[in-house]
């Protein structure tokens, strides 16, 4: 008896063939077979042919495997990893050319090699062994940041160390032009006049101005620092030069209108206008032409190179001479249209400046040329009259005259013992003057703007924001003579955050004795915030203030000694 069972799957077809155990047959055969070959199946990743065979029961199993892929062993022995790698080199080549395979692992190969996943530190980065003592001494002493004793300042911008032969180079190639484009004379600054002569640096000031860190000669640390400092002390001469020059110019203008006028002659996008009319381009594109750069690629270097230049200009021959490079080399034109700032509502002007201011506007060779006169009673004489007008003297012995002028005063340190005029009477006019300068640096805008538009502090505040910065910025470069500009803006812009300014005021109870109207007094009564901005606008009118009837020595003194500006130490710049 044979019975014979079909079973058929889908994706293997079998039969089965079973002999009665009865029959006289002595051997038993099972036969396997398949009508379908999985080539490209799930399960069989390679063809391969299965046979069972038996002649007594259990039945051997005999397989047969090809290429057969097994996973890396977690072993570090090496004969295993060179066994391995001989392997995959072997199936590699085994593996036709244009296989994906091939092609996958080629690419995998060579991102390994591209972008590794550790990255190496660059060298700057690598720590080296201190200096010894008296090797850190010996640079220390052959600096040339300490050869000018009588000159902090000047000194403290030249470069750490001595030049070398690159640097002389270039001074040799290109220094005559610079200086003929400045109209300078050609030979060497070292022959000008005196040892206690500061333009006897010039040459050394110069040649780091124009090194501008977008140039490839100057990745030295001299002289990337030393162009960076002197960066960072222009960028405020030129303020402080250019808040000067309008406030005189148009005494009876507010000064939101001559902001807008000084972006649009020193600003950065019009910066590179000016270099060019002074022929000065070639110099910092030595290989490119700047009208074909991009905005980012030209107004960087440029804006770099003459805040620079200006520094040294200061430092070498003082303000007079930046006005000359300002409107002689560069043809700056403040009557130029496209510096005009835009129209809005002034207030009308009924009162009499000084016979000076009337009919005329001041060109820059008599703000440059100005010396005050033998029996002036102020230190820029003129630059106070643009700030308190005459008008003032009408509050001659009001109430604030009489109780907070005193107290104000007291606080402040005045009246200076130290000068003392010839004539009592010079001494008394000079009090006058002074408290009524107080007085208005006092004067918030809502109490008596709209009478006169100069009976508020904000011109004193402009002039007074602006000496204030630099007084700041040459006090960081003295305090710090190491440091890059880059470190010195960032310090400069932490210690005189208004919060701190106003707060100063505060600190010392002056903020009682501002000058409001009814409104405004009552809504600042119930509101911190409003307030305390008028607190720093009064700290900066004080500064102008004491700028324009003493000078620069006494801002210092009341940053320093009576406020004390550095008292609150912002965060570590990193």
């Amino acid at each position: 008896m044979r019975t014979s069972i079909i079973n058929q799957s889908p994706c293997f077809p079998q039969t089965f063939t079973i002999q009665n155990p009865n029959s006289k047959i002595k051997h038993q055969q099972m036969e396997l077979s398949s009508s379908l070959k999985p080539s490209n199946s799930v399960i069989f990743h390679h063809s391969h042919e299965f046979s069972f065979s038996s002649s007594i029961s259990p039945f051997p199993v005999k397989t047969h495997f090809q290429n057969r892929k097994f996973p890396k062993p977690f072993s570090q022995n090496p004969k295993i990893f060179s066994a391995i790698d001989s392997q995959e080199k072997q199936e590699e080549q085994q593996l036709p050319q244009n296989s994906p395979q091939r092609l996958l692992k080629e690419l995998s190969q060579r991102k390994k090699f591209i972008s590794p996943n550790k990255r190496v530190p660059p060298k700057r980065f690598i720590l080296k062994p201190p200096l010894d003592d008296a090797k850190l001494a010996q640079r220390f002493l052959n600096s040339p940041q300490l050869s000018l004793k009588q000159f902090p300042l000047l000194s403290s911008c030249l470069p750490s160390m001595k030049l070398n032969n690159a640097d002389k180079t270039w001074i040799d190639e290109y220094l005559l032009e610079a200086k003929q484009a400045l109209g300078y004379p050609l030979e060497p600054s070292e022959n000008y006049g005196n040892d206690d002569n500061p333009a006897k640096q010039f040459d050394t000031l110069l040649y780091l101005a124009f090194g501008h860190p977008h140039c490839d000669r100057t990745n030295t640390r001299h002289v990337r620092s030393g162009h960076s400092r002197l960066g960072f002390l222009g960028q405020y001469v030129l303020e402080l030069a250019m808040a000067e020059f309008f406030l005189q110019r148009y005494p009876r203008e507010s000064p939101g209108p001559m902001r807008e006028r000084v972006y649009a002659l020193i600003g950065k996008r019009f910066l590179p206008k000016w270099v060019k009319a002074a022929s000065l381009h070639n110099l910092i594109f030595q290989y490119d032409e700047m009208d074909k750069l991009i905005r980012k690629e030209r107004e960087p270097p440029v804006k770099s190179v003459v805040w620079a230049l200006f520094g040294a200009i200061y430092l070498c021959f003082g303000m007079p001479e930046v006005y000359r490079v300002l409107f002689e080399v560069f043809g700056m034109d403040p009557e130029d249209e496209e510096c005009q700032p835009k129209l809005r509502r002034q207030l009308e002007d009924v009162d009499y400046v000084s016979a000076e201011f009337e009919g005329k506007k001041l060109s820059w060779q008599e703000v440059a040329a100005y010396k005050p006169p033998e029996d002036a009673l102020f230190t820029h004489p003129r630059l106070f009259r643009a700030c308190v007008p005459p008008g003032m003297h009408r509050f001659r012995g009001n109430i604030w005259d009489y109780d907070a002028r005193p107290q104000v005063m007291n606080a402040l340190g005045y009246p200076l013992l130290h000068i003392k005029d010839r004539i009592p009477e010079i001494t008394n006019a000079r009090n006058i003057e002074l408290g009524l300068g107080l007085q208005l640096a006092f004067l918030h805008p809502s109490k008596h703007k709209f009478e006169h538009p100069r009976f508020c502090f904000e011109r004193l505040e402009y002039v007074g924001q602006k000496i204030q910065d630099l007084v700041m910025a040459e006090r960081l470069l003295i305090k710090h003579i190491d440091a890059p500009g880059k470190w010195l803006q960032e310090r400069h812009r932490r210690l005189l955050l208004n919060k701190f300014c106003g707060k100063y005021l505060r600190e010392k109870h002056l903020h009682r004795f501002i000058i409001y109207s009814e409104e405004v007094q009552d809504s600042f009564e119930h509101n911190r915030r409003l307030r305390n901005p008028a607190t720093t606008s009064v700290q900066q009118a004080i500064h102008g203030l004491s700028y324009t009837v003493y000078g620069k020595p006494d801002v210092r003194r009341l940053m320093f000694e009576v406020f004390d500006f550095e008292q609150t130490q912002p965060k570590a710049v990193v």
